[in-house]
């Protein structure tokens, strides 16, 4: 897929603010700073066009961004935030869990897991959630040029043996890196096949 066009549409506190688009969409999640920002900048590769904060919890909104006119990327609000307090989490849950549900044009959702950590029971906890709601996800991870192909495929397999307590089937997942631009043909090749598959039903 050839992204000849990448736009910010805006942002929303909520889903009844989500615009009204018949464009399908494609869901970035993840906890705080595992680096859904940079993944899309680098999927777009147009520098800038999310915004990249080292700081924890910094995307608290539901973010949308057209490409080629054709398709929506949403970064959603991270799990886990450092920074704020527990009625504010609560709030970003409700927030990412009603988009999840019960967003109609949502095609496909991309987890965003830290290639770097051992298995972190944040993400497990959501990754339980989604299985148990029955919606469909992709891991996506990330990180993966600060550790040796070694110690990433070790990390990566500890990760998925845990997820075997979570659900029958092993779960599809992509390997990436947005400062070596890894992973990026083979996300939009999963992108382009969904697509492809909605045109042709």
């Amino acid at each position: 897929m050839k992204i000849a066009t990448s736009v910010f549409q805006g942002s929303c506190p909520d889903l009844a603010s989500c615009p009204k688009s018949v464009l399908p969409e494609f869901a970035l999640i993840g906890r705080s700073n595992v680096g859904k920002s940079s993944l899309v900048n680098m999927l777009t590769r147009s520098e800038g066009l999310a915004k990249v904060s080292q700081i924890p919890g910094k995307t608290q909104l539901i973010n949308f961004f057209t490409i080629n006119g054709a398709w929506n990327l949403v970064d959603l609000p991270g799990y886990g935030f450092a920074k704020v307090g527990k009625a504010e989490r609560g709030g970003f849950s409700t927030m990412v869990a009603d988009y999840l549900q019960n967003r109609s044009s949502l095609v496909g959702t991309f987890v965003l897991i830290d290639a770097r950590l051992s298995p972190q029971a944040l993400d497990l906890e959501f990754l339980r959630w989604m299985v148990g709601c029955g919606l469909a996800f992709i891991l996506v991870f990330t990180k993966t040029d600060s550790l040796s192909k070694t110690a990433v495929q070790k990390n990566i397999g500890v990760f998925l043996s845990a997820m075997g307590g979570i659900t029958e089937e092993p779960p599809a997942y992509v390997l990436s890196s947005a400062k070596e631009g890894v992973g990026r043909r083979e996300i939009l090749a999963l992108i382009d096949s969904a697509l492809s598959e909605i045109g042709g039903s």
